[in-house]
């Protein structure tokens, strides 16, 4: 009874203190404030330990932003949860002083999700680790919130079994299913939002729900609301996702990739479609345009023909693969397409798409000390032609000379990556404004501002245009059940 009334006195001077101390910047949707006070501070460490609270500056930098180019907001204190208990306590606990919560993952995000704009804690789940189960008469696995996807396909590798959905960078599985991300694999295998099965998530007040009911995980289910796809892209502004129950596919039989080289864009991007069209059951289909392939050369050591080229893997039984490639490969001739190059061999494979998933590195490379601005537009497959080229030409009216375009075209999701002098605010302007038209003509031919890197700080306005007025309200309605107070990862999603 001591304890629990200590607790509530803390909670109450907290809040006061940490209240008193914030002054908003209505221009640059920041806040500035004095420290948490030490109580605060001494409560989240008997709740985790103290080992797993920091308030250093190195650390509190390092969680305060993404790979984007958004300015470092870092958090007042960060906390390392080691199990779920922890993850509804610590929420518990700011949810009644009123301190921001920011979910952190592994930090690999584009749309600084997890900058803490309104300071607070920031909860770093990487310690959370276990891979509680593998169902592989099932094809279906349960993780917690700080495994990796690159560790859970090490872990299944004697299975035959793997874990398609592929983003690029070594995120954390739960952190993809925050921001319903996709990649390379998602022409076959869907994005995130297809591959969840049940989540455990801890809501602000701490209190623990399982989206499909505690241990489901059927293929299917009927059963009331969809709260697993709810909570899928919310990127930690309802609840933190501490456990994720996903599919598994098996392995294919055989693999193999292709390179081909265009004239131009459009060639490029109508044998996308066409292929498509013909209904090949194509694994990856992946477009980089000449400024891109130059970067690969360059970093990955390739020596690719320096044009507009699309990268193609095909899986399935050797027969297959080989008629899948040669009408692949007629279609491609058809449009132009020249230097068709194979790669069966795994290593080779291997470094091709490692040069692929290195891209932001690669492009980054061309301008030291640069960061980058993607965007990552998704339109249906047959306007991808249009998006493309009027893109192509807004840049070039523009003037913007290092702009790169790659995209997993296969679904009609592509990026154009501009590299920012972040002190320069005429070009960051101007890069900005650009983002806006290439995202303005992908929802004029019904796509998206967002096709797998989440709204985050960086596409607030552009959501608005895309859902409506009436959506928006719909939205801050959900939110507001969900939290209330506004403590989860407040800033992001919605202008505040």
């Amino acid at each position: 009874m001591y304890c629990k009334t200590l607790l509530q006195t803390v909670c109450r001077q907290t809040r006061r203190l940490y209240h008193r101390s914030v002054v908003h910047n209505a221009n640059t949707q920041t806040v500035t404030k004095a420290k948490i006070p030490d109580r605060f501070v001494q409560a989240v460490i008997d709740i985790v330990g103290n080992d797993n609270v920091s308030t250093t500056d190195a650390i509190r930098e390092q969680h305060g932003h993404d790979e984007s180019y958004h300015d470092t907001a870092p958090p007042d204190i960060v906390a390392f949860a080691e199990n779920t208990e922890h993850v509804s306590r610590v929420a518990k606990l700011c949810n009644d002083n009123e301190v921001p919560l920011i979910p952190f993952g592994s930090g690999t995000g584009l749309e600084g999700g997890i900058n803490a704009l309104k300071g607070g804690l920031c909860l770093d789940l990487s310690k959370m680790k276990k891979i509680v189960s593998v169902n592989a008469e099932d094809f279906d696995c349960t993780v917690e919130a700080g495994v990796t996807r690159v560790t859970l396909n090490n872990y299944l590798r004697d299975t035959g079994l793997t874990f398609p959905i592929d983003p690029g960078a070594d995120a954390s599985l739960c952190g993809m299913c925050a921001t319903s991300a996709s990649g390379t694999n998602a022409v076959r295998y869907g994005t995130m939002r297809e591959n969840v099965l049940n989540m455990e998530v801890v809501l602000p007040d701490g209190r623990i729900i399982y989206t499909a009911g505690k241990g489901r995980r059927t293929k299917k289910t009927s059963a009331g609301y969809n709260l697993t796809n709810l909570f899928v892209g919310s990127e930690g502004t309802l609840g933190i996702i501490t456990q994720a129950t996903i599919r598994l596919h098996g392995i294919p039989e055989a693999t193999i990739s292709a390179v081909c080289s265009f004239n131009n864009v459009q060639e490029a991007v109508d044998s996308t479609v066409q292929i498509l069209q013909m209904g090949i059951p194509i694994a990856r289909i992946e477009f980089l345009d000449e400024v891109s392939v130059d970067a690969c050369n360059r970093y990955s050591k390739l020596d690719m023909k320096v044009a507009p080229s699309l990268f193609f893997e095909f899986t399935g039984s050797p027969d297959t693969l080989d008629k899948q490639a040669e009408v692949v490969k007629e279609i491609t001739t058809m449009n132009g397409g020249s230097e068709f190059k194979w790669a069966s061999d795994p290593d080779e494979r291997n470094h091709l798409w490692k040069a692929r998933h290195d891209i932001l590195y690669a492009c980054m490379a061309l301008k030291p000390g640069s960061k980058p601005y993607s965007t990552d537009v998704c339109v249906p497959i047959s306007n991808l032609p249009e998006v493309v080229v009027r893109s192509k030409e807004a840049i070039r009216k523009a003037g913007v000379i290092d702009a790169s375009m790659v995209g997993h075209v296969g679904d009609g999701n592509f990026h154009t990556l501009f590299l920012l002098d972040t002190e320069n605010k005429k070009e960051v302007e101007l890069v900005q404004g650009l983002a806006d038209t290439i995202a303005t003509i992908a929802m004029e031919l019904d796509g998206t501002c967002t096709g797998e890197h989440g709204i985050g700080m960086g596409k607030r306005g552009l959501l608005q245009k895309e859902i409506g007025e009436t959506g928006m309200e719909v939205m801050r309605q959900l939110k507001r059940t969900f939290d209330p107070k506004g403590i989860m990862n407040p800033g992001k999603v919605f202008f505040e």
